[in-house]
Parts: C-alpha cells; sequence; structure tokens
C-alpha cells in the first residue's frame, strides 16, 4: 500500500493545495494531509482551525485524512508509515527549495521518497502569503480560496 503525505501549514488552505490533494489521492492508496504546527510561525488560523478547513475540503475524498504534526516530518512518517511525501511545484525557485529538502529527508530515512508535482497553470502564483497579503488590505481573495473560507479569512483581519 503506498501512503503518502501531503506536508504544509496550509495557512489557508488554497485551490493551489486543493488541486495537489485532489490529484496526489489518485496516485497513492492513502494520502495524510499533514498540517505542521510551528510555534515559531505567526500563523492566522489555530492549528485546530487549519485541520477542520481542510477536512471541510476533503471529506468527499475516501482515502484521504488529515493530521496535525510537530517537529521532523521523517519522524512524523515513521509514526504514521508513510513513506511518500507529495510536494507541489509553482516554479524553478520552489524546485531548488524543495530539492534540497527531499535530498535531507532521504538522507535521515533512506525508505522516504518525495515525489512533484507541479501546480496547474492556474495556480501557479498562489501562495497562502498572497491570499494573506489580499485579505490584509480587504481585497478579492475568491480567485484564491474556496467561497466558504472568505469571510472566516477576512474576519480573522477584522479582529487584528
Amino acid at each position: 500500500m503506498k501512503k503518502a503525505i501531503y506536508p504544509g501549514s496550509f495557512d489557508p488552505l488554497t485551490f493551489g493545495h486543493m488541486d495537489i490533494i485532489n490529484r496526489a489521492s489518485r496516485i497513492v492508496d492513502e494520502l495524510v494531509v499533514g498540517v505542521l504546527n510551528n510555534s515559531a510561525k505567526n500563523s492566522l488560523f489555530s492549528l485546530e482551525e487549519r485541520v477542520s478547513m481542510i477536512e471541510e475540503m476533503t471529506k468527499d475524498i475516501p482515502n484521504v485524512t488529515v493530521a496535525s504534526f510537530e517537529g521532523l516530518l521523517v519522524e512524523f512518517m515513521n509514526k504514521i508509515d508513510a513513506t511518500i511525501i507529495v510536494r507541489g511545484l509553482r516554479a524553478v525557485t520552489d524546485f531548488e527549495y524543495e530539492l534540497q529538502i527531499a535530498q535531507a529527508n532521504h538522507v535521515q530515512d533512506s525508505n522516504i521518497e518525495t515525489i512533484f508535482l507541479t501546480s496547474d497553470l492556474s495556480y501557479s502564483y498562489l501562495s497562502s502569503t498572497i491570499v494573506k497579503e489580499f485579505a490584509s488590505y480587504g481585497g478579492d481573495i475568491s480567485n484564491f480560496v474556496p467561497e466558504r473560507f472568505i469571510e472566516r479569512i477576512y474576519k480573522k483581519y477584522e479582529n487584528r
């Protein structure tokens, strides 16, 4: 059985993330969306909110589960018996960074492989950072995130 993890902060979940989740779920038997709890980051959404949003969007994909983790990805993968890391690539600059991480993870555990999925062209510019930047100024984010999350995102900036 091929079990993979798609790790990230998903703060917030974007259409680009969903594109990778949908495509990866068709390649592997089981896909775990691993939501990183990074206390060093000042997240817009809490860990619980991010997990909940992903669960809302993936509830109809039978082989996708969502789990949070902290610490080294390789250690979490060993805990859940996953051997594949899925990463999305938008541009050449993503590849340079992701290649280094993939190689380091493989050195840590030679059973771990990383597969890269290039983003759909319509999402090649999209990142959670862009969503937050637009939202912080009240810009239109409807082309970036699922409609059900738009008001939740704007509300976070009202409370700051």
